[in-house]
């Protein structure tokens, strides 16, 4: 397969090598021609390759990997390479791609691979026939990705794993309120924990359609970057019994936010009026088993420094109360300088609260104390 040298280059990402195109390399933003590339997405598919060996290793039926919108196949390329896997479909509309993608595979030297190139929800209907559907389906598109739940949980084989990303950021974010409720059946508050809001409106958009569907979805792990929010869910084929779908009132007054499951008008703390966002996912995001396995497969793999630091931080709040404070939200309360974030996580629990670090934000902390406890507390420590 004859590759012009001007255009593309080789470059290795984790154990694989990937020819990519030299301008995704050079310029500013990547060009979507001829295929689209991300370097910056590096670490979003090191996390990706951590979460599917943690799965892979435990999962007793068919290994099958399903990406919907590979572009040059990178995730796919080193899911195959990187980790043990039986079958790889990797599609893209863009024939350019899957060129670049089949060029990369000769590289590695993987055999694995088969290549189509549809439609992102053609391709996964093909594949949501029981005896086809694949173990893992990864869906990584420019903008939201609610359009394509429905076909990749049709596509999901039970006990296999669903991961999307999105990177409408600002509609989730609450810049566009309407477009959020239309595409994700929700609306947002904006706060200090936006992103938060943000992924378990995705969830809660996503445990809508499988409940339609007669599936259950159950979050595994979420990932929380500058450009793109990304969900894992675990998919099982049976209706879900959990009240899991409610609402996040916060109080823009105050500071005061709660995880409910009806709506209520007033802030339980100064009385005044409350925000609501929602509806949205109110369960778990980590699944701290989960977690564990993932950071058990970290060494014999190659990815970032920083996926043990966050995972860590994953471990340390799987178990936490959902949503968190930040210090700097808690420091322009009290009008002082906020303190250090270990001595405010002890002296919380001193107080005997519970309180963690968040992978969410590095100034970020979650605690079942409320914001007048906090502040209370925050006001002893010198």
């Amino acid at each position: 397969m004859e590759i012009p040298n001007e255009i593309f280059q080789e470059i290795i990402e984790g154990k694989t090598k990937l020819l990519v195109p030299k301008k995704s390399i050079t310029d500013k933003v990547p060009p979507k021609k001829p295929a689209f590339f991300n370097p910056k997405a590096k670490l979003n598919r090191d996390f990706s390759i951590i979460a599917y060996s943690a799965f892979l290793n435990k999962f007793e039926g068919p290994k099958i990997f399903l990406e919907g919108l590979a572009g040059i196949g990178a995730r796919g390329l080193r899911v195959a390479n990187e980790l043990e896997i039986e079958k790889i479909v990797i599609n893209d509309l863009n024939p350019s791609a899957l060129k670049m993608a089949e060029y990369s595979a000769n590289l590695n030297e993987l055999k694995n691979i088969e290549y189509s190139e549809k439609e992102v929800c053609r391709f996964l209907s093909e594949y949501s026939q029981k005896g086809r559907r694949g173990s893992i389906i990864d869906i990584d598109p420019f903008g939201s990705p609610a359009a394509f739940f429905d076909c990749g949980i049709r596509a999901t084989m039970h006990g296999g794993i669903l991961s999307t990303a999105a990177t409408d950021l600002q509609v989730l974010n609450g810049l566009f309120q309407n477009a959020c409720k239309r595409k994700y059946g929700g609306v947002p508050v904006r706060t200090e924990y936006g992103n938060e809001i943000a992924i378990r409106l995705i969830l809660g958009c996503l445990r809508v359609v499988a409940a339609r569907l007669g599936v259950e979805i159950i979050p595994i792990f979420v990932e929380s970057e500058m450009h793109y929010y990304r969900t894992y869910v675990k998919v099982l084929n049976r209706p879900d019994q959990q009240e899991n779908i409610g609402y996040i009132l916060h109080c823009k007054h105050c500071g005061h936010r709660k995880i409910v499951l009806e709506q209520e008008q007033e802030c339980e703390l100064c009385k005044l009026k409350i925000s609501s966002a929602g509806p949205l996912w109110i369960g778990k995001i980590f699944d701290r088993e989960f977690i564990q396995d993932m950071l058990l497969e970290i060494p014999n793999l190659a990815v970032d420094k920083v996926c043990e630091k966050t995972l860590s931080k994953c471990l340390a709040e799987s178990e936490m109360p959902g949503t968190y404070f930040t210090l700097d939200e808690i420091a322009s309360k009290m009008k002082a300088s906020p303190p250090k974030l270990e001595n405010a996580i002890l002296n919380l629990q001193k107080n005997n609260f519970q309180a963690s670090v968040t992978a969410f934000s590095p100034t970020g902390f979650r605690t079942n104390a409320n914001i007048d406890e906090i502040i209370k507390i925050f006001e002893t420590i010198q």
